[in-house]
């Protein structure tokens, strides 16, 4: 009987030490679960490609037309002063202008990455105000003062622009890449998780998706992506991004084919106006009140 008793009493003196060890086993695996789930977390940041900064001598400024939704991008060398414009937009030319003229920069280029259809080009009228050239795609079709061929270079001041010939949206679509900025400028031809549309202006789903695939995938993933639009209110994106998390470019050919031929997008507003327009550079388009 007092065998008994010691056991038991021995069981109960133990009951306690045994749910604390309990207690902390249960803590400490909720602890292990936090911290694999950190760790995770963690490397999944860490698989971020650290994006390469701007050097000090170059300067980039993003413009944004409310009508259109389009980006136009500013860039410069600091030290010579000459600068370049990509996709610039009729109705914002005298913005353009004068910001180029506060920040005392020699607009040398008026880039267009294709002949656009929503809006129309201001690249006329900026050749006006400043004394710029214009340039595109040779394929475009386009009128301008100097056309491009893939393996061209810009070059403005000690900086230099590589050209890419990404047809697909239209058959004249052009991306342009900064190596040591580590940047690329694509137009409609790839934008902030989506792409331009393939139903007009000679456009190819086909070859819309080879073109990023074989030319803008295989940049360095860590290059920031500056589309023509964006109607969601991102600002930029990076190849690492769009090869992940693009909803349309990460299917493969046939699904992707499959997706833009079912878009069922409206006409473009502006298409009838801008189209005959950027052909001609917007030259014809200057407004007579300025």
């Amino acid at each position: 009987m007092r065998t008994a008793c010691v056991s038991l009493f021995t069981a109960f003196a133990r009951l306690p030490t045994t749910l604390n060890e309990a207690r902390w086993i249960g803590s400490y695996s909720k602890k292990i679960n936090l911290c694999d789930t950190y760790k995770r977390r963690l490397v999944h940041t860490m698989s971020l490609p650290q994006r390469i900064p701007f050097t000090s001598d170059f300067f980039f400024r993003q413009l944004f037309d409310t009508e259109s939704s389009t980006y136009s991008y500013l860039l410069a060398d600091v030290n010579s002063g000459e600068a370049v414009i990509i996709d610039p937009v009729l109705e914002q030319a005298k913005r353009d202008a004068q910001l180029v003229k506060d920040l005392g920069f020699k607009l040398k280029y008026a880039i267009n990455t294709h002949m656009h259809a929503d809006h129309i080009t201001g690249s006329g009228w900026l050749k006006q105000l400043t004394g710029c050239q214009s340039l595109i795609a040779a394929a475009s079709g386009a009128k301008a003062d100097r056309h491009l061929t893939e393996g061209d270079r810009i070059e403005f001041g000690r900086h230099a622009i590589d050209t890419l010939a990404t047809p697909g949206h239209t058959n004249g679509c052009m991306s342009y890449v900064i190596n040591e900025q580590g940047c690329v400028f694509t137009g409609d031809t790839l934008l902030i998780r989506g792409c331009g549309r393939t139903d007009f202006q000679e456009g190819s789903s086909k070859h819309l998706y080879e073109n990023v695939h074989t030319k803008i995938f295989s940049l360095p993933e860590q290059y920031r992506i500056y589309p023509a639009h964006d109607y969601k209110g991102q600002l930029e994106s990076s190849v690492w991004e769009e090869k992940r998390y693009n909803p349309r470019l990460t299917k493969n050919l046939e699904e992707f084919v499959k997706i833009m031929d079912n878009l069922n997008l409206p006409y473009p507003k502006k298409i009838d106006a801008s189209l005959p327009a950027n052909r001609e550079c917007g030259v014809y388009d200057i407004p007579k009140e300025q």
